[in-house]
């Protein structure tokens, strides 16, 4: 069988996707044919942005352009949603950004309450507040506070650039959130190297990192997540447009995986990237020289971590082990 075909079968999971950046592009052509006629030169497979900032403002031109209403959430979650189990998906952790909130003056609940609306019955969702390393400020922080109650919501994601001073407020917001009995995660070991990654993990207390992959740079630090069972969910085809890595040949996810560490794939920033879960796994096989072998141990560590209980778990592992068969 070849690894296309093999793929497409295998169950998956998506644990690192940001709702707003994962916008089907086909939105932004009907809102603005002209100014969004052709997908953009980011998707090609040799592009390679600048700095994060070319990055992040390119996001926040295509998420600023549709996010404007209650009713878009509702929309492009459907269509999101759609898409991944399309791919054999069946768990995804998607993080809403509170930035998007302030900005358009939205009620963060209701956004909530209307993308779980639309979650197919296909699909296992867990619904994450993204908030960038400042975005706990004088208009926000109530409501980040007061969000550790709201039942539509299932954990927190610090993202954005990670050489951005945190403030004391994430501490303290992670550890309340988990006495709420939220899951909590931070963007780590992607910009920044491996004292970051200790920082997350000895201050704000992170149950998993979302890349993480500059851990290779420190042995140590390596021994530590295998030791404390710290789930890495990586993202090679945002790393590799970002220029995190030189290829995918040599992704630390590779000597990640071979020293222990629990690692998932997922994809990240699909508009800008022009990205898809299979074509993440169906990259690491063709271009990375990864074996269906780890490409299943990748799928398999991404239920291991899903927030479900253990029957469904185990469900969803039976079938991946059915599966793997075919290699």
């Amino acid at each position: 069988m070849d690894h296309l075909t093999f793929l497409k079968k295998l169950p998956k999971t998506e644990t690192h996707l940001h709702l707003e950046a994962a916008l089907p592009y086909a939105f932004l052509q009907e809102l603005d044919a002209e100014a969004f006629g052709n997908p953009p030169a980011s998707w090609e497979k040799s592009y390679r942005y600048e700095s994060f900032d070319e990055f992040s403002q390119q996001v926040l031109l295509y998420a600023g352009t549709w996010f404007t209403s209650i009713d878009r959430y509702r929309r492009a979650a459907r269509a999101i949603f759609a898409g991944l189990i399309e791919q054999n998906v069946r768990y995804l952790e998607v993080s809403v950004t509170s930035g998007v909130f302030e900005y358009y003056k939205l009620d963060p609940r209701a956004v909530l309450a209307a993308v779980r609306e639309e979650v197919p019955r296909e699909l296992e969702v867990r619904l994450f507040m993204g908030i960038h390393h400042t975005g706990h400020n004088e208009t926000m922080g109530p409501i980040l506070d007061d969000s550790v109650t709201w039942p539509e919501l299932d954990g927190y994601d610090l993202q954005g650039k990670e050489d951005v001073p945190v403030g004391d407020w994430a501490p303290r917001l992670w550890r309340r959130a988990r006495e709420h009995g939220k899951f909590t995660k931070a963007h780590a070991g992607e910009l920044c190297g491996p004292e970051f990654i200790r920082w997350v993990l000895d201050e704000m207390g992170v149950q998993r990192l979302e890349h993480g992959v500059r851990a290779i740079e420190d042995p140590a630090l390596v021994k530590r997540l295998c030791e404390e069972n710290i789930v890495l969910d990586v993202c090679p085809i945002s790393n590799l447009k970002l220029g995190v890595v030189p290829s995918l040949a040599e992704h630390p996810v590779i000597a990640l995986s071979e020293a222990g560490v629990h690692c998932t794939l997922s994809t990240d920033d699909p508009v800008a990237f022009g990205n898809t879960l299979t074509g993440e796994y169906l990259a690491m096989a063709e271009e990375g020289g990864v074996s269906l072998e780890t490409l299943v141990s990748f799928a398999r560590n991404g239920f291991r971590a899903a927030l479900v209980e253990e029957d469904l778990r185990a469900r969803w592992l039976d079938e991946l082990e059915e599966i793997a068969k075919d290699i």
